[in-house]
């Protein structure tokens, strides 16, 4: 398998099995971040969760409501937060680099397509 990022309006996302440390990246057009293979994992297991927990509250809340909801592992920490139909989504690396991340609700969609998709190819 080789190099692969995908990116649109406001995401990227991108995998390098051959990396020696540093397999994924993920980031907007302004930033971007390289990923441990463990820590892209967990970014992409984190944001499917939240993802499918905003769409079981769709339901069980009123259109003008919001919410936020947070998703955490050993390496990092994700929060969403907006109504279950569109919603923004931060990141914090708890590994020690110190990084802080954030897409807008606009990119949420496509880049929760791609996190899910991104090793399939």
């Amino acid at each position: 398998m080789e190099q692969l990022i995908k990116s649109g309006l406001g995401w990227r996302i991108g995998w390098n099995p051959n990396a020696p440390e540093f397999k994924g990246l993920i980031g907007t057009e302004d930033w971007a971040i390289e990923l441990t293979e463990a820590e892209l994992n967990d970014f992409c297991r984190l944001l499917a969760q939240l993802a499918d927990t905003m769409k079981q509250l769709a339901d069980e809340l009123m259109a003008e409501e919001k919410i936020a909801c947070e998703a955490e592992s050993d390496l990092l920490w994700l929060e969403v937060e907006g109504h279950p139909q569109a919603y923004s989504l931060r990141l914090i690396l708890n590994t020690g680099r110190g990084v802080e991340g954030k897409w807008d609700s606009s990119a949420v969609p496509e880049l929760l397509q791609a996190a899910g998709m991104l090793k399939v190819f």
